[in-house]
């Protein structure tokens, strides 16, 4: 599938933007350096910090990028229950020395500013998580020569992108590490994610937007078979989380392989909305309990997290990974895109070698290899 941003970037690369220090503007220099696309993450910046990291990013890289923005959340219908919430972590409050935030430290995350910033600025690409932007949006960055994509987790989401104008959709499967980027927070979902493949199935014969593949993506094996799925290319977070540049703390890099932890699930312990990481004492003690409150739950154990992350204590972080985490390397961020490369063309040269090999059976076999190549 063509699209305008695979004529954008020479790989089918994408380093997702991962919010809260990670995505700092040397991984996003070093990754569309190497061909592949950068992206920064406006997300919990303020506007003028975000046009910052943009300009720090032009000083280290002339190719490509992109930038992330948070839609604006709607109202939250119960604080009590986020009061409630508050008094269980008071025990955490004490063990760090540390005072809970403010639950309502603001709801929109300086969307409109961000916006005003990126219109008087532009950038090549801006992505969209937790919603979908307008029509009206969308058009005024395609007048300023931006391409936007945005996230969707099931195919009516896909479609809802679809009508905005955007130029591609983000595929999210459940496997992805971070907050899943629903349109809507239903806790009645908090179960129900799709898998990587089935949902690029589902979208693709839902819209016919090209489609970019998120989820648990740490191999160019992966990307290939996404590439043949029909996706445009894959955006991978927890593979660039563990490089040199990335901005993500020692602990949780180490974490990533650490065989002390197993798995990941989906909490809404931290942020109050469904985030996939390692699984760790505080997700075990406080994901059963944390409210539908997001941003507010992620305001209020914001020093909590900081505190954590300064004693070095990975049981106290959130430790934002996707299902491959066991599978990270690390590279440097322009090693692992030249890794991911070789791999997606070692995988792609074995499909054509097996496709010639099976036109060889026979006049069927034949018609099936070259309908294949």
């Amino acid at each position: 599938m063509s699209s305008a941003l695979t004529d954008l970037v020479p790989l089918p690369i994408v380093q997702a933007p991962m919010a809260g220090g990670v995505s700092v503007p040397r991984l996003a220099a070093a990754v569309s350096e190497a061909g592949g696309l950068g992206f920064l993450a406006a997300g919990y910046k303020t506007a003028d910090g975000m046009y910052q990291e943009i300009k720090a990013l032009r000083g280290l890289t002339s190719r490509p990028f992109g930038v992330n923005l948070f839609m604006p959340q709607p109202e939250y219908a119960e604080p009590a229950a986020v009061e409630v919430y508050a008094e269980q972590l008071a025990g955490e409050a004490t063990w760090y020395d540390a005072e809970l935030g403010d639950p309502d430290s603001g709801r929109d995350d300086g969307y409109e500013a961000k916006l005003a910033v990126l219109l008087d600025n532009p950038v090549p690409v801006v992505s969209f998580h937790f919603g979908c932007p307008t029509p009206e949006v969308v058009d005024a960055l395609a007048r300023k020569g931006t391409l936007t994509l945005v996230t969707a987790t099931s195919a009516e989401e896909a479609q809802a992108v679809e009508r905005s104008g955007a130029h591609a959709v983000i595929v999210q499967g459940v496997e992805a590490g971070g907050h899943q980027g629903t349109h809507r927070d239903d806790p009645e979902r908090d179960c129900a994610g799709i898998g990587l493949l089935s949902l690029v199935a589902q979208v693709r014969e839902a819209v016919a937007l090209p489609m970019v593949a998120a989820g648990g993506i740490m191999r160019g094996g992966q990307i290939a078979a996404l590439l043949t799925a029909g996706v445009s290319a894959a955006q991978l977070g927890t593979a660039f989380l563990a490089t040199a540049e990335s901005g993500a703390h020692a602990v949780h890099k180490r974490a990533l392989t650490d065989p002390l932890f197993v798995r990941t699930e989906l909490t809404r312990a931290f942020s109050g909305r469904p985030a996939r990481g390692l699984l760790n004492r505080f997700m075990r003690e406080h994901g059963p309990y944390a409210p539908v409150a997001y941003p507010e739950v992620h305001h209020l154990t914001s020093p909590l997290r900081k505190a954590a992350a300064k004693a070095q204590d990975a049981q106290g972080m959130a430790l934002w990974a996707g299902q491959g985490h066991r599978m990270a390397r690390g590279l440097s961020a322009g090693e692992l895109v030249e890794a991911l490369a070789a791999e997606i063309a070692a995988a792609q040269a074995a499909q054509a070698s097996a496709q010639v090999g099976s036109g060889q059976g026979g006049q069927g076999g034949g018609q099936a290899g070259s309908e294949g190549r």
